[in-house]
């Protein structure tokens, strides 16, 4: 049986939405940042990614949902966040993490919709020293935006907790998608991805430890879509 090829994204929020599918020899998993992974998608690279969820409806054909896992929120995610020194609504350039896709359309609408601004975009590396000397904020991602203790003078924006706060719902970041003869309800292959999710129920602990937080903000990003 050919392996499935699997993209996985490498941050830490995402661990238990993999967690033991490396030792499965059905699976050929590699780990990305969310761009990279939505790239290879499309480019038919590999047959199911965990990929930004604005990346679903702009592969070269249509793509399926594997049932279930996700990486979501519902208030703090801790993981997505703008940074900047200047008040929310003076914000007129904005340094966007190119390893983001889901989070930069998301910024762009929450600074519109809560502050009523329309920055301009620099895509650049996630440096937040370099980037806020570029522009006046800063998204970042990942476990760059989850370990980061910025100075007192910077001002951290949860994208998380402005969604929840603003529309009353949860957020999507990723998902698991790909071709149809690989993803899908009732697809085996798709079936088994889908363990990762209940695995990763004992891996929690595990990438908790890792983050060195106690408590589940350790892994709030990666939870089950609802």
């Amino acid at each position: 049986m050919t392996p499935v090829r699997l993209g996985a994204v490498e941050y830490l929020n995402a661990r238990p939405l993999v967690y033991g599918l490396e030792r499965q020899p059905r699976f050929d998993l590699r780990y990305d940042i969310p761009s990279e992974c939505a790239r290879l998608l499309h480019a038919h690279a590999i047959d199911v990614g965990l990929i930004p969820s604005i990346e679903y409806l702009r592969g070269p054909q249509p793509y399926r949902f594997v049932p279930g896992p996700a990486v979501t929120s519902r208030g703090p995610v801790a993981s997505v966040a703008i940074y900047t020194r200047v008040e929310p609504r003076d914000i007129r350039s904005i340094a966007m993490d190119t390893s983001s896709r889901t989070s930069v359309a998301l910024s762009t609408v929450l600074l519109q919709r809560a502050f009523g601004v329309s920055p301009e975009a620099v895509p650049m590396d996630p440096d937040l020293d370099a980037m806020l000397a570029r522009a006046d904020a800063a998204l970042i991602i990942g476990d760059n935006a989850l370990f980061l203790n910025p100075p007192s003078d910077i001002r951290k924006l949860d994208l998380g907790e402005l969604w929840t706060r603003s529309t009353g719902l949860p957020f999507v970041y990723a998902v698991w998608a790909g071709v149809a003869r690989c993803a899908g309800p009732g697809r085996g292959r798709s079936a088994a991805a889908g363990q990762g999710r209940r695995r990763g129920a004992a891996g929690r602990s595990r990438a908790r430890l890792l983050s060195g937080r106690p408590g589940p903000a350790g892994c709030r990003g990666a939870i089950p879509a609802r």
